[in-house]
C-alpha cells in the first residue's frame, strides 16, 4: 500500500502523457544488447561506463549510458538477473502506474549522476537496488526462489540487502557512501510519507484497542 502524493499527482496531470510505458523492459533490453555485444566483441561495456575524465573530454553519452551496464558477466546469472529486474520494474509500474515509476527511476538516475559528477564514481547497482527495496516495501511477502530452489520472502532479502548496504557504507570510501545515500534517499523521498502515515495508523489502532479494553 502507498499513499497518494499530491505533488506527483499535479505533475502527472501536466506531464503524464510523456510517461514511458514498460520502461524497465527497455532498460533490460538495453542491458541484454550490451551484454551480448561485449560477449562477442569485447570492450563494449567500457565504452558506456561512467567516467568524469572521459565525459570532460567530450564523451557526453557516458553521463547516462552507465544505466545500461549489465549486472554480471556470467551468461547463466545474467538471465536470472535481467528477468528479476524486469519482474521488479513491471510490478512497480503495475502498482504505481507508468508516470510514478518513471519519476522514481528518473529521480534515482539524476541523483546518481549528480553524485557521480561530484565524486567521480557512478554505478547503476545502487540505483537498481533501490528498485529492489521499493518492491520489497510494496510486496514484502512475495516469494522468490534463491538459487532457483530455496523459497525466500522479499522482506528477508530486503533486510539482508540493508545489512549489505550498512557494510558497504562502513567499509567503502566516500564515493560509495554518497552513492548509497542517494539510492536510500530516493526510497525516503517516495516512501517517507507512507512510513509516517503507517505509524500514525498503527498508533490509532493501538489506541482504539486500549479504549475498547477499558
Amino acid at each position: 500500500m502507498y499513499y497518494k502524493n499530491d505533488f506527483l499527482q499535479k505533475l502527472q496531470k501536466k506531464f503524464g502523457k510523456f510517461a514511458i510505458n514498460n520502461l524497465m523492459m527497455y532498460i533490460v533490453a538495453g542491458m541484454a544488447i550490451l551484454f551480448v555485444a561485449d560477449l562477442f566483441f569485447g570492450g563494449v561495456l567500457s565504452m558506456f561506463a561512467f567516467s568524469t575524465a572521459l565525459i570532460s573530454e567530450g564523451e557526453f553519452w557516458r553521463v547516462i549510458t552507465f544505466i545500461l551496464i549489465p549486472p554480471s558477466d556470467s551468461v547463466i546469472f545474467i538471465i536470472f538477473a535481467l528477468y528479476f529486474y524486469w519482474l521488479i520494474g513491471s510490478s512497480l509500474e503495475g502498482q504505481w502506474g507508468a508516470f510514478r515509476f518513471n519519476m522514481f527511476y528518473l529521480v534515482g538516475i539524476l541523483g546518481t549522476i549528480a553524485a557521480g559528477l561530484l565524486t567521480g564514481f557512478a554505478t547503476n547497482f545502487y540505483l537498481n537496488m533501490s528498485l529492489f527495496l521499493a518492491f520489497a516495501l510494496l510486496f514484502p511477502n512475495f516469494q522468490v526462489r534463491l538459487f532457483f530452489v530455496i523459497p525466500v520472502k522479499m522482506k528477508w532479502l530486503a533486510i539482508l540487502n540493508l545489512v549489505f548496504f550498512a557494510f558497504e557504507f562502513i567499509t567503502g570510501d566516500w564515493s560509495v557512501r554518497v552513492a548509497l545515500l542517494v539510492s536510500l534517499g530516493n526510497i525516503v523521498l517516495f516512501f517517507g510519507k507512507d512510513f509516517i502515515l503507517g505509524l500514525r495508523n498503527k498508533q490509532r489502532q493501538a489506541q482504539w484497542k486500549r479504549d475498547n479494553r477499558r
